[in-house]
């Protein structure tokens, strides 16, 4: 979902040019595989369509291609570390916490309800805007 997002708040603020973002998952549970129909539909009902995402495993090139790798929790953040390359450029951290200097952590909603991933969508949207205005 984050992903999307944040493409999408790019785009309103006509900032995503020139800015590539991507997602990727810290194991191979879901590899190859769309997002949780409920973050589709959450996303989807704030005119986020992220029905064509699909799940890859975060791999060592990603820590030289993109400037910036963030997870969602701290376990995401621990496992992102673990794959980190002796030639890493890429800032790591809580996108959160990078986004708008707030250590809060975004959880994952898999066990939830609908009404926690629509509670993350907001989180992630909040975050998501607070990037934005770095650029």
């Amino acid at each position: 979902m984050a992903e999307g997002v944040f493409r999408s708040v790019l785009e309103g603020d006509g900032k995503a040019d020139g800015v590539l973002v991507d997602s990727a998952g810290t194991n191979g549970y879901h590899t190859g595989e769309k997002p949780d129909s409920r973050s589709i539909k959450v996303a989807g009902r704030h005119g986020v369509d992220i029905s064509d995402q699909h799940c890859r495993q975060l791999v060592a090139g990603d820590f030289t291609r993109f400037d910036l790798i963030v997870g969602m929790d701290q376990m995401n953040i621990t496992a992102i570390e673990r794959r980190r390359p002796g030639n890493a450029t890429a800032i790591t951290g809580l996108f959160y916490e990078i986004a708008l200097g707030n250590a809060k952590q975004i959880p994952d909603p898999y066990y939830g309800t609908d009404a926690d991933f629509e509670a993350i969508y907001r989180m992630i949207l909040a975050a998501s805007k607070g990037l934005s205005a770095r650029f």
